[in-house]
């Protein structure tokens, strides 16, 4: 399926991919953030927001006829580097019960604010899914 591209030579990255080969269908998955369905924050803190936000992914990639391990790309958007540095072990675990270990390139960005203001992370998200 896809191909875990690593140089030579590099360190192994730690919950993510240095890059990422695919062939198929390009899924773009807008930036997602911590509320349900019905756009209600139930979680008021980082993890549980962080979860909802990869549920939402997931369910946009499974209506797209994919699944987590056709993710290519996570980008990050977060409002508190220490709190998400504080809660790695935390993120970890709801990252593995959500999307298991399939570990896409990803990048984190801190960001002042998101437009929505209880909003305390958004992830957008590629996927390609095979023909």
């Amino acid at each position: 399926m896809h191909k875990i591209v690593q140089p030579d030579g590099w360190k192994e990255p730690k919950g993510y991919a240095n890059g990422v080969l695919a062939e198929g269908a390009t899924l773009y998955i807008g930036g997602q953030i911590g509320w349900n369905a019905d756009q209600v924050f139930v979680a008021k803190d980082f993890v549980g927001q962080m979860e909802q936000a990869l549920i939402n992914i997931r369910d946009v990639l499974e209506a797209g006829g994919g699944s987590p391990e056709h993710l290519t790309r996570l980008t990050w958007y977060v409002t508190d580097k220490q709190e998400y540095l504080a809660k790695q072990r935390e993120v970890g675990q709801a990252y593995r019960r959500v999307l298991g270990k399939h570990f896409p390139a990803m990048t984190m960005v801190v960001v002042s604010a998101l437009v929505e203001d209880e909003a305390m992370i958004e992830i957008e998200a590629t996927a390609v899914i095979p023909n």
